[in-house]
Parts: structure tokens; sequence; C-alpha cells
């Protein structure tokens, strides 16, 4: 017994993960034996346990809930085979070695010319598709009776399927119910004439992989003329009966259909048959148009919710990657620790610091990992919004309230139900509006302005500030009632100075941003440049840095940024001594000053032709000088020399 998840839909489609003894949990938390990389999945999603040869799945309490074959479960025990969908990720649970899973086989294009023993059917001319014509010819016993119910039970499955993998087996599986075929393959393509990118292949008997031979030309043909093709013998065939590999796969029939939404091509369905008895005819012809005419819109729709999944998957990491906290010293660490403990909890949370130190992020981060991650973040900046306007923002107002109040209007609170409200800059919130957001935090209920009754409210509500609102509330400047339910649980977030070792992390991670956003190429960060970045105080925080980052990319003249591309405040706090430059470093900047020394006295002291002279940009020859600390010493020179001039700078 080899116990294992066998993943057949989801980002880690196609591994395969094997199961310890004891208890495995599935999740999205890294901390689980099987975590996914899913963000439909809940962090702790569901439970996998032994019990000697026995293996028993439960629900964790989680967002989208575990099913088993398509029903929702909260505990079961599992057998060989089972299908186990966690959010979008769906597993197969296996136990022996013969897995018995249909196998997929492969497309190999012929590029013979088509059988002459073939007929071509206009759309006009398939039956199943006229109504008033089957009318006529239905009687009860007929084919056209037994190929309508086939019909109805392929447009109820085919449109039951969103997954395009999952459709076009069942689709192909469903084709062999009705059809002779031995092999099939649906070939989709962006457009007419173009290349197929998709390939799905089946043989009639599972476990069975082929090599699914394609006539590339009849596929084409059926492609560009939008028809349906039948090669009835394909032995008797003049071009076909000479192919070798259809004499060695005793290929008999050919069937090719369309498939085609709103007059534009998206693919086609191929068949074929090595049966010589039960070959394919005019009948199953027509069915396979009806077919196609049925299944092309659930194809095609089943490929756009792939694409649409895989893109907000890709989108949706980009802006993760945009709105997460970075850093990996010992200040974060703690961070990380404490917004993982509080994150899956409702409890209202406090997050004090500094301007530009990431309280948002945080916030963010604690809506993310939460329970209500599916559900609005409404964040609203307490000191942005004037105060007379504040209370309307934030409870709404009924029509009539005020003077211009024409329509009613929900507030930002009421907008938020069900999900997180991020309050920042809390404390500056006006007295007679913390009394109201205080019967919030009790009731969980507020009213309109204007209004006459009571609404109910479900949100998690976080606050931030920059102010030491425990000071504030002791001298009566912020109601202590109202501190004391905020303040729930508190998370300090540490001033950039304090974690000084995360600043090269930080720095190369705005590097990247920002040369994607501004267009420009990612540049490496000299070693005096990144000295003077972490001795820095940064007064500014993380927000300071990462302007600071953006300013020398966009700014910078080298192919690297420079210690005289960064702002001025940061490079006048950095000194030699802090720099801990080595010789080389040492030589490199006494030879920028001679050459610029030189330059200088050729020119006379015209500072616009030295910048000529050394190639250089006049406005960044000025830096120079004064990141050098030379300028001092040029004026003195040339004075001594005689040689200053009205032209000089």
């Amino acid at each position: 017994m080899r116990p294992r998840l066998l993943v057949i839909a989801g980002p880690s489609k196609d591994s395969t993960l094997p199961l310890p003894d004891g208890e495995a949990t599935i999740g999205r938390d890294p901390t689980n034996v099987v975590p996914l990389v899913d963000p439909s999945v809940s962090r702790k999603h569901c439970l996998l346990r032994r019990e000697d040869d026995r293996f028993q799945i439960k629900d964790l309490e989680s967002r989208n809930g575990t099913l088993v074959n398509g029903e929702p479960v909260k505990e079961q025990w599992l057998r060989h085979g089972d299908e186990i969908a966690t959010g979008d990720s769906v597993f197969l649970f296996l136990l022996e070695e013969d897995e018995r899973v249909a196998a997929v086989s492969r497309v190999e294009f012929d590029e013979s010319q088509p059988t002459t023993d073939t007929k071509v059917l206009h759309p006009r001319e398939v039956v199943y598709l006229q109504p008033d014509r089957l009318l006529r010819e239905l009687p009860a016993t007929s084919q056209v009776a037994r190929n309508l119910g086939a019909l109805l039970k392929i447009s109820r499955v085919v449109h039951a399927i969103r997954d395009l993998e999952e459709l076009q087996a069942q689709l192909l599986d469903l084709i062999f119910e009705v059809v002779p075929a031995g092999r099939g393959a649906i070939l989709l393509t962006e457009g007419a004439g173009q290349e197929f990118n998709c390939m799905y292949a089946r043989t009639r008997h599972v476990g069975q992989p082929q090599l699914v031979r394609v006539s590339r030309t009849v596929a084409r043909q059926v492609m560009k003329e939008n028809v349906a093709i039948l090669g009835v013998d394909v032995p008797a065939s003049r071009p076909l009966r000479d192919v070798e590999s259809l004499v060695a796969s005793e290929v008999r029939s050919l069937l090719c259909v369309p498939l085609s939404v709103f007059q534009r091509m998206i693919g086609c369905i191929y068949l074929d048959s090595t049966n010589s008895i039960n070959r394919f005819q005019e009948d199953h012809l027509q069915l396979m148009a009806a077919v196609a005419g049925i299944s092309a819109i659930a194809l095609d729709n089943a490929r756009r919710q792939q694409w649409l999944e895989q893109e907000n998957q890709r989108l949706t990491m980009e802006v993760r990657q945009d709105q997460s906290l970075v850093g990996e010293g010992g200040r974060m660490k703690e961070i990380f620790q404490f917004l993982a403990r509080v994150a899956p909890t409702d409890s209202t949370v406090l997050i004090e610091g500094e301007s530009g130190t990431g309280k948002e992020l945080a916030a963010k981060a604690l809506h993310r990992n939460g329970a209500r991650a599916n559900r609005p973040f409404v964040a609203i900046n307490c000191a942005a919004i004037p105060e007379t306007l504040l209370e309307s923002e934030l409870f709404g107002h009924e029509r009539g309230a005020f003077t211009g109040a024409a329509t009613q209007k929900k507030g930002r609170l009421e907008m938020a139900d069900g999900g997180v409200v991020f309050l920042d800059e809390i404390g500056e919130l006006a007295p007679q509006l913390q009394v109201k957001l205080l019967r919030v935090l009790q009731e969980r209920e507020f009213e309109r302005i204007g209004g006459t009754h009571s609404i109910k409210l479900d949100i998690r509500l976080i606050a931030a500030t920059n102010r030491d609102l425990a000071e504030a509330a002791r001298k009566g400047e912020f109601r202590q009632d109202l501190y004391y339910r905020l303040a729930v649980v508190k998370l300090t977030m540490p001033p950039l100075r304090e974690r000084r070792d995360d600043i090269p992390m930080l720095t190369r991670h705005f590097v990247q941003k920002h040369a994607k956003r501004c267009k420009v190429k990612a540049k490496p960060v000299s070693r005096e440049a990144m000295a003077a970045l972490v001795n820095y105080d940064w007064p500014g925080n993380v927000r300071e840095l990462e302007n600071a980052i953006e300013r020398a990319l966009v700014l910078g003249s080298s192919d690297s940024i420079l210690l005289e591309d960064l702002p001025e405040s940061v490079v006048d706090q950095s000194s030699p001594e802090e720099s801990h430059e080595g010789k080389y470093h040492a030589q490199v900047k006494q030879l920028k000053k001679q050459l610029i020394q030189d330059a200088v006295e050729q020119t006379g002291g015209n500072y616009v032709d030295a910048a000529a002279v050394l190639g250089l940009n006049v406005n960044y020859l000025h830096r120079l000088i004064k990141n050098l600390g030379i300028k001092e010493a040029l004026v003195q020179a040339l004075r001594g020399r005689g040689k200053m001039t009205g032209g000089a700078a």
C-alpha cells in the first residue's frame, strides 16, 4: 500500500504528494504537511488521519468546504480512487499501485491529402439543428430519436462542467458511447488558419494510451471551409491507403467536424475507427456535426475560464508582492509571527508606529490571511477627510438629512459589512465621532445621519495611529473607553532605523518594483550607495526609502545606482568612516577628484566646458563636486593660479 494524493486540478496539477503515517493537514499555510499555493484554500483546510490501513478526511471548518466525489463532507472514510476537492485544487486519493487513471494520448499530424471518398456537410444541411425537419421525420423507433436522446444527454453534461480538461474528457467519453470511434481528439485554436494551441486526445479503452494521428490537411480544410468531413473507407482511398502509419494503425474511417462560436472558428473534433464492420456512416457525420454545435460554446467558455483563472492568479500574486511586508531581520520575524497568530481571529487590532513604517500593509496582511479574506477591505484615513464630511463618509446619511443630501448614501462602514474596516490615523478622530465609533465596537450597530433605526453591522476593525494613544487617553485628548476597545490587541511597527539589516532587501525590492513601473532597467546598487542607505536614519521610514530608490532609478545616468544618485540628505549623513571604504574605492574616489580638478583648470573654471570635457551633464558634475567635497579646493586652486573667469559657476 502506497497512500498518496495525485493532484488533477489546481496550481500544483500533475504532482503526486505522498501521505505520511499518522495525521496530515492540507492548507495554504506553509506549516501544513501538504501546503498548497492556492488562494481559494483555507490556511488549515482539512485533515487526513490514518488508522491502520484506512484513511479518514475531516474538514477543519474551511471557508469553501471539503468535497469528496462532489459532495461536501465534515468527516468521511476514504476509498481508493476517491476525488477530493479543496477550493480550486482537486486530488485523487490513491492506495493501490494500479491507479487506473485515464491516459491522455499524443497527437501527431499526417500531411497526406484527404481521401476522395468523402462527403462534405455544410451547417445548413445538419438535420439535428433543424427542428421543423425533425418533426416531419421522427418515428418513435427511428435512429433520429435515439440520436436526439444522446444529444440531450451531451448537452446536459457539457454545460455543467467548467474545467477544460474534464470537459474534453467527458465529451469524448460521451461521443464514444454513440459513435464507433476507437480514438478521438479535440483540437482548439485562437482563430481560423492558426496553429492548434490546445490538443486533447483519448482512446476508447481507458489506460491504453496510443498515438492519435490526425491528418493536418483534413483538419485545416475543416477549419478553413467550416465543413464537416467523413472518410468512409480509408483503405480504399488512393491518397491514404499508402500511408504507412494509417496502415499500421489499421484505420478504416475518419471523421472531422468544425467547432465554431458566433461565426468564429475555435477548433475541430477528430475521430477515427479501426473497426472494419461498423464504419462511420453519414448518420454519424450528422450526429457529430450537431454535437460540435452543442459543445463549441461550452469548450470556448471553459478555455476562457481557464485563462481568466490563471490571469487572476498571476495578478493576485503581483498585487500581493506589491502589498506585502518585506524583511527577514529579527524585528520583522516577530511581526510575521504576530500576524500569523492574530489574523485568523476577529479581534480588534490597534497598530502603532511612525509614519511610513507599513501599518496599512500590516492591516492588509491581517485581512488577507483571515477568515474575511474574500470580503471587502475598506481603508479610511481619518486625517485626510475634513471633519465636516467624515461622519457622512463613515456612517452615511438619509435623504434630506441636511442641505445637499438629495439621496440616501451608504457609509464606508456599511459598505464593508462582512469584511474589514481599516481606520488610519485614528488619533485624529473628532470627539463626537469617537462616541459613535464606540457604539459600533460595543453593539455592532449604528444609525445613518438623519436615520431613525439602527443598522446591524458585521465587521472586523483594525485601527492605526502614529500617536501614543495611551498617553493621549491619559491626558484626556482621546476617549479612554474607546482606546481600551481599540487596543484589544496591539502591534507596534518598528521604524526603519531599528531594522537596518532589512534595508538591502528592501532596496532590491524597490529597485525591481519601480524599474518595472517606470519602464527603466533595474540597476545594481554600488557599495558606497548601499553603505549610505544603511547608515541613514530614515525619518520617513520605508516610504522615504522607496521614494529615494525611485528617484535614483529615474535620474541616475550610469549602469548602477551610485552615491551621487541618492538624495542629498542621505549622502550628507554618510561619512567615509561610516562607509568603511577599502583601498580600491579610496583610489577611485581620488582619481575622480583629480580628473575633475584637471578639467576645471583646463577650462579656466568654466564648469559647463569642464562637464563637456569629461562627457558629463553639468548638473551631474556639480553633484559630484559637492559629494566629493572638493568645491572649496577647486576655488582656491583656481585663485592661486589666477585662472578664475567670469564664466565659472
